[in-house]
């Protein structure tokens, strides 16, 4: 059986190199690898290739930066073509980019089921491109494999469920699962590869806990002026006080030279392998982010985190303490970093599931494909017993 995977954006890498080894490894089915061409930076896309140890793209469709449209356009376009060509038994999408809501409507044009790896996030905040491309994504989608039970819930509360009113299975309902964070899993496989092979620290010439790691690159952030200044003059403040490292997006590099700020004290860098930012994850005091993903990943490396944005698909850490939400208003900003940088993190428990997400969505994709969907309902069951 064969399973078309679709990428095209770092985060996506990322969470497809789990899956990825896992599909290697099952007797039963094969993987054909579209890459978008999203991120087409090498060091936002070749780099993670090969650090992730993800097999070398089937197809590179090459469809970079353009407007929402056009690129969500052309990219369903092409993808089209590449599904006609290969005749998947089901499509497997990871999270909420342009390249994630092509995929799934050239897929459920040509009726070839679509799998949804993140599925039931929201931010319910409908400004967000990415807020358009996960719930319909979802809807699109006759496999969703939710990363918590809150993903579920948010599902079930717009009608996508496994049961009917009376508790009932319906058969013919999409499948809804919370299998856990498949970026956990790839958290624990690569933490230690990453501790042997980077060498970040002696480049930078950098010391373990003593730096904040920063990251900027949202749209919301990045094309409000008023906001990027805000953010910026804060970490430009506390730059005084301990030293900000920011791998710098292409985007982000743009939009600030547009505003002529000074960066004079902040160790901006270019963007790194997935390696390299994994060892500056789990070494900074404090990390300042506008990122869903670098949101859980310091979480997993017990990192107390300082969120710029108004809202996060990731309430869970929210709830739980780890993470604080600032938005761009430097006061709350100032405020969140002084509150969370001595904060100390407990990551034991399982809100992300045990690192064996992507085990789990292997086989279901397996039995899903060959079997009737009745049979993954007795082998969840059975899972919980």
């Amino acid at each position: 059986m064969k399973i078309c995977t679709i990428v095209g954006a770092r985060p996506q890498f990322i969470k497809a190199a789990p899956v990825s080894r896992a599909v290697a490894e099952h007797n039963r089915l094969t993987e054909v690898i579209i890459h978008t061409g999203q991120h087409y930076d090498n060091n936002m896309s070749e780099v993670f290739f090969n650090e992730l140890e993800i097999p070398v793209p089937d197809y590179n469709l090459g469809i970079t930066a353009d407007t929402h449209g056009v690129q969500t356009g052309r990219m369903l376009e092409a993808i089209e073509t590449v599904l006609i060509t290969e005749k998947p038994n089901c499509v497997l999408l990871y999270g909420d980019t342009n390249s994630t809501l092509a995929a799934a409507l050239a897929a459920v044009k040509l009726h070839i089921p679509v799998a949804h790896v993140e599925a039931g996030l929201r931010s319910f905040n409908r400004k967000m491109p990415e807020e358009h491309n996960r719930v319909l994504t979802d809807h699109c989608s006759d496999i969703l494999f939710c990363p918590t039970e809150t993903a579920v819930e948010n599902l079930r509360s717009e009608g996508i469920t496994n049961t009917a009113d009376n508790g009932e299975f319906v058969e013919r309902s999409p499948l809804v699962v919370n299998v856990g964070d498949v970026m956990y899993d790839a958290a624990l496989f690569f933490g230690d590869k990453a501790r042997r092979e980077s060498r970040i620290f002696e480049d930078l010439n950098l010391e373990p806990k003593t730096f904040i790691l920063a990251t900027v690159h949202r749209a919301e952030n990045t094309d409000d002026p008023a906001r990027l200044k805000a953010i910026f003059e804060s970490l430009y403040t506390v730059a005084a006080d301990i030293t900000v490292i920011l791998p710098l997006h292409p985007r982000t590099r743009k939009k600030l030279g547009d505003l002529k700020f000074s960066t004079s004290n902040l160790r901006l860098i270019l963007p790194l392998g997935y390696l390299d930012m994994v060892m500056l994850e789990k070494n900074a005091r404090l990390i300042v982010t506008d990122s869903g993903g670098i949101q859980k990943e310091a979480f997993f490396h017990k990192v107390p985190c300082v969120t710029l944005r108004d809202e996060t698909e990731w309430v869970e850490l929210v709830e739980a303490g780890v993470n604080i939400l600032v938005g761009a208003d430097k006061g709350k900003i100032m405020k969140g970093i002084s509150e969370m940088i001595e904060k100390e993190i407990d990551s034991s428990s399982a809100i992300y599931g045990r690192g064996d997400a992507a085990e789990k969505m292997v086989e279901i994709l397996a039995m899903w494909c060959g079997e009737h969907i009745a049979r993954i309902q007795g082998h969840l069951g059975n899972e919980k017993k």
